[in-house]
């Protein structure tokens, strides 16, 4: 049993997202790892034949991001 994410749904917080790190494009869904704001969130995006749909996790300082960013690489989290 995995432990689950909280999706939400994005919001506009900040004028400028940067993509720190991220997992292959390859894959049907993608996972970044995102600092806006002097906060840290993951965005995945789920791509299908519908098109794209994106959400994202809550936003977090770094230090607990990080420990959450290894747990969804590793599949702990979903």
């Amino acid at each position: 049993m995995h432990e689950k994410i909280n999706w939400l749904v994005p919001v506009q917080r900040s004028d400028r997202v940067r993509v720190r790190r991220h997992t292959c494009e390859c894959k049907a869904t993608i996972y970044e790892l995102c600092h806006s704001g002097g906060l840290v969130f993951i965005r995945r995006t789920v791509r299908g034949p519908d098109g794209s749909r994106v959400h994202e996790s809550e936003r977090l300082v770094t230090a607990r991001m990080e420990i959450l960013w290894l747990r969804l690489l590793i599949g702990e989290v979903r």
